[in-house]
């Protein structure tokens, strides 16, 4: 018969494994939420700002969306998703009311995204501080003002779908090409778009004659004088961690937070393969 001392040791040891897997997935759930660059869409562009509480101004050709509180909060926040409405938001672009995002949240990128990364990156923003803070509504022009709107983009331009493992390409690649085409969303940036705001996907990656602000976002694929094909592996993860480019200048503009709140995060491993992936793309021009 086993002693009530013995009994409770074993609990607590049994309580003690629980907790450090616990911890293990909130601190997986951290990193994949840097690797998902969230911290720079979902903060305020302020000193002040409290991480990831959302009402960061997005300037896009149709309007200004403002980005959501996505911390524990209850009333103004995510505290009340549970683990499906939190799926159903990445993998199909809805809310737990059943309401169309519109695609400035990039759920086109992100319905590639696995179920337990997912789940990990719940776990770590349910870990936080909740904070209450109300962001402002979108001011959008008139004609894609209302949630029919982002449902009928949806429903034309759309296709939920995970990441599929390509068992002819080495893990390196296929965790490079999970990083950049869904978890890290290089494209969003990173490819044209049409009037309507559809990527282009037959020019995936090629640059953005169009972006924020009127910026023109670079040619990422290994064309020998639009993209990359002149840097590295080795040059592609340095850019990657510090933000140097192969001549000695540092990058710039928006790429400069990706760098510091995003990629910089990650491993040498994850940086290593997403230059392995985008050196394996075919090479394109960049748009006009």
């Amino acid at each position: 018969m086993a002693l009530p001392g013995a009994a409770m040791i074993a609990a607590l040891l049994i309580m003690g494994t629980h907790a450090r897997a616990q911890q293990t997935e909130i601190e997986r759930g951290e990193y994949l939420i840097h690797a998902g660059a969230c911290i720079d869409c979902h903060t305020e562009d302020s000193d002040e700002a409290t991480p990831l509480a959302g009402g960061r101004a997005i300037e896009s050709p149709f309007g200004t969306f403002f980005s959501p509180n996505i911390t524990p909060d209850i009333n103004t926040g995510i505290g009340s998703w549970s683990d499906d409405d939190f799926l159903n938001a990445f993998w199909d672009g809805v809310n737990p009311e059943g309401d169309h995002y519109y695609p400035a949240f990039p759920y086109p990128s992100y319905t590639g995204v696995l179920r337990d990364d997912l789940l990990a990156m719940k776990a770590y923003l349910f870990s936080l501080q909740p904070v209450e803070k109300t962001t402002p509504e979108h001011e959008l022009a008139w004609y894609i003002s209302t949630r029919m709107a982002a449902g009928a983009w949806k429903l034309k331009n759309f296709e939920s779908a995970r990441y599929s493992f390509n068992p002819e390409q080495s893990d390196q690649w296929n965790r490079g090409a999970y990083l950049v085409r869904h978890l890290g969303h290089c494209g969003e940036c990173h490819t044209p778009r049409s009037t309507l705001g559809v990527l282009k996907y037959g020019q995936e990656l090629a640059g953005n004659p169009n972006g924020p602000d009127e910026s023109k976002i670079p040619n990422i694929t290994p064309h020998k004088f639009d993209g990359v094909g002149k840097w590295s592996v080795s040059d592609i993860e340095y850019f990657l961690d510090i933000g140097m480019l192969p001549d000695g200048d540092f990058v710039g503009s928006k790429m400069s937070t990706v760098i510091d709140h995003s990629t910089s995060k990650l491993t040498k491993d994850d940086r290593v393969a997403i230059a392995t992936y985008l050196k394996s793309i075919a090479p394109l021009s960049s748009p006009e």
